[in-house]
């Protein structure tokens, strides 16, 4: 977090200046939170949802840590996080400092939320760990001690803590050594006395500069499996500014095997965070200097994913701007809390009279961004709680960029103050399917409103009506749908030829083989799963045949890029040809997976390579068939295998329908089967429906699953048709033949 320690101070201060100099990077979607200064991340899960709590570095040109509170903030996809304001303020309570609301962690227990922080005790005697309760976790809190839980004590920063699997909870801090404490059930009382580690090399690392190991501050304490990791802000020689290192062990309290460096350097000096599962993902936090103003003094969360290695280890963390993938999509037709972002410029977050976090600050072109927005068949209508002390303005509705296609604009008039919600409404046309929304306010040169909450309607609102075989389809016609250049190819839309449709993309200025169009999979993929992919591409000039592969590429648990052939075709000049797998797998383990269409020739061969034509690219469920040319398979729709009647169970029913079709086609001479309901009732797979499958319908219904063997036998004669008069006659001559029954 920062230093106490006199012999760190000038080498920090040193590097205030270098640090200051760092240009701050406006990039989506790293740092995770734009509206304010959010230093010192602390991931938890609460339910079905990832919280972070963070300190607040004061705004302006700071010249050391002054830190005037708490923020939380919370996310379901990883890329929108949801501001629930300040939770605690520097002087909440009476024996704490002022501007010295450090580093903090959350955890729950028994339906009450234990928040505990580093301040500097107003009576003296250095740095301190307190605690507050709250019912929810974005408060209220109340002080439960009305003094430190532990210190004063200079060493006593940056807490951490962790309830171990037997119900023991411990707690660790500080700043130069790592100490540690258990606590009562009761979450506010100490148990015993605080301890410390042994800081040898072996547990924390080699020393560096003046430390005798590799530690810090900022402790972080985690268990996965079976085993605990210690992760802390590290002097690591050769970084600027403070590192990650960790460290595992068999215990909370070790003994600890040093484990190697995860965050190399910090572009503002110092770093905090943390390591956190969610959702079957794994993510690392900590901060940086990333907005505008940013600096040593003035830091913000980021977030990565990341694999941990076969046998446990941590990888080397690749810091980056865009943040970890989207692992699912927002529904716009519940309400949505305005101070839900993904991304924004000229914003701010505040309460209300009620204690409600709404959006304000806006002026002229100011914007929010709202990632994975899944409008579904449509919407036809955008509501907002809106209110202006001045005259209002409008809310622009633009879909993948602030200049992208407007789909509604809302108009919001004076409410007659800040906090008078009235709800607005507009029409909106051309949303449907997944788009980033992007919020943009236009209106005179004065703020222009608040925002409490936002929705849409229309029938995307009902799951019931939406087809959820198809992943996504880009068809060319009127945008790139996400795809763009691979390697420096150029890309553009084309109404020179086309598949389908009147339109395509071109793929030109190819310097080399691999260099095509791509695009990258979110969140709706999963590694180890399986899907249909279809692409038709063409070419028009060259030589007679080219060789054309649908690639994927992805990174692998090592963080090796991997490629595999998803197909390859050969293609011939002047003739659309589809490249398709109705059953890719993803491989197991693999993130960042990205689809580009490419062709044969050595990747390291720099001559121009072939220019070409793409059109109708779709992703679909496993199985599905997708036509395209030179295909005239349609997209058969899913069944269950036995479920005759489509009434999505198997019984009786469809024993007593899966006998009368068999027996019809057999007596009619060969009548053929319906397509679906001949897949439905071949159990087997052999493309035939026999006397087999008919047998395994009734045996699933008696609680047998499915032997999917082909039947090697020829199919059954016809037999004279009996009269059914109940499940147990469905059988007639045909299963006496067959020897089923007597």
């Amino acid at each position: 977090m920062k230093k106490a320690i006199m012999a760190a101070a000038t080498a920090l201060l040193s590097s205030v200046a270098l640090c200051a100099a760092v240009p701050a990077v406006s990039h989506a979607e790293n740092p995770i939170v734009q509206t304010s200064f959010t230093p010192d991340p602390a991931p938890v899960v609460f339910d079905d949802e990832l919280w972070v709590f963070t300190g607040s570095d004061r705004q302006g040109n700071n010249d050391f840590y002054y830190m005037t509170g708490w923020q939380a903030f919370s996310t379901k996809d990883m890329k929108n996080w949801t501001d629930h304001g300040r939770i605690l303020e520097d002087t909440s309570f009476s024996w704490c400092g002022q501007n010295d609301a450090w580093a903090s962690q959350c955890i729950e227990r028994n339906g009450k939320y234990y928040f505990y922080f580093t301040t500097t005790n107003k009576g003296g005697g250095g740095r301190a760990i307190g605690v507050a309760v709250a019912d929810s976790p974005e408060g209220p809190y109340s002080d439960p001690n009305g003094k430190p839980l532990c210190g004063p004590n200079w060493d006593y920063i940056d807490p951490t803590v962790l309830i171990d699997d037997d119900g023991q909870a411990w707690l660790m801090f500080g700043n130069p050594t790592c100490y540690y404490v258990k606590l009562k059930e009761d979450m506010v009382t100490t148990d015993g006395p605080v301890q410390k580690f042994d800081m040898t090399p072996q547990q924390f690392g080699p020393a560096s500069g003046q430390h005798s190991t590799s530690y810090g501050e900022g402790p972080w304490i985690y268990k996965r499996n079976s085993l605990y990791y210690l992760v802390w802000a590290s002097f690591v020689d050769g970084f600027g500014g403070e590192s990650q290192c960790y460290a595992t062990g068999p215990s909370v309290t070790g003994p600890w095997t040093y484990g190697g460096v995860i965050q190399q350097g910090s572009n503002c000096f110092t770093t905090h965070g943390g390591i956190i599962d969610y959702k079957d993902h794994s993510y690392f936090f900590y901060h940086k200097n990333g907005l505008p103003g940013g600096g040593s003094f003035n830091r913000s969360a980021a977030c990565e994913e990341f694999t941990f290695n076969a046998d446990g280890s941590i990888p080397v963390m690749k810091l980056t701007n865009t943040g970890p993938d989207q692992i699912e999509p927002l529904n716009p037709f519940e309400r949505v809390e305005a101070e839900t972002i993904c991304w924004s410029e000229g914003i701010k977050t505040e309460k209300d009279e009620n204690n409600s976090v709404c959006i304000g600050s806006i002026k002229k072109g100011s914007y929010i961004k709202v990632a994975g927005v899944d409008f579904g068949e449509g919407a036809d209508k955008f509501i907002a709680s809106a209110a202006s002390a001045n005259s209002g303005g409008n809310i622009e509705l633009h879909l993948d960029s602030k200049t992208g296609p407007v789909v509604g604009n809302l108009k919001v008039g004076s409410t007659g103050s800040w906090h008078n919600w009235e709800e607005y409404s507009c029409d909106v046309a051309g949303a449907s399917g997944e788009h980033d929304l992007f919020l943009v306010f236009n209106g005179g040169d004065d703020f222009l409103m608040n925002v409490d909450w936002w929705k849409f309607e229309g029938a995307g609102s009902s799951s019931t009506e939406v087809d959820n075989t198809y992943i996504f389809k880009s068809t060319f016609e009127n945008k790139l749908d996400s795809w763009t250049d691979r390697g420096g190819a150029a890309v553009a839309l084309s109404k020179d030829e086309a598949y389908e449709g009147e339109g395509s993309a071109y793929c030109s200025d190819r310097s080399a083989s691999w260099k095509g169009i791509g695009r990258s999979l979110n969140y709706k993929f999963k590694a180890g799963e399986s899907y249909s992919f279809s692409a038709n591409v063409k070419y028009t000039e060259g030589d007679p045949t080219v060789k054309f592969h649908f690639t994927l590429q992805y990174d692998d648990a090592s963080g090796e890029t991997q490629y595999v052939k998803i197909d390859t075709q050969d293609v011939k000049k002047g003739e659309w040809t589809q490249l398709a797998n109705t059953s890719f797998q993803i491989p197991e383990g693999a993130k960042k997976p990205l689809i580009y269409i490419e062709t044969e020739g050595d990747s390291d061969d720099d001559t121009p390579a072939t220019n070409f034509y793409v059109d109708d690219i779709f992703a679909a469920v496993d199985g599905t068939v997708i036509e395209g040319a030179g295909h005239s398979a349609a997209v058969l729709e899913p069944v269950t295998p036995g479920d005759l009647n489509f009434d999505e169970k198997v019984d009786s029913f469809d024993v007593i329908l899966a006998r009368q079709t068999l027996i019809r086609t057999l007596n009619d001479g060969g009548e053929p089967i319906d397509e679906k309901v001949l897949r439905a009732a071949d159990i087997d797979g052999s493309g035939q429906f026999k006397i087999n499958d008919l047998v395994q319908i009734l045996n699933f219904t008696l609680g047998r699953d499915f032997d999917k063997e082909p039947d090697t036998e020829e199919p059954v004669t016809a037999e004279p048709v009996v009269t059914i008069q109940s499940p147990a006659f469905v059988f007639g001559n045909s299963l006496r033949k067959a020897g089923f029954i007597r």
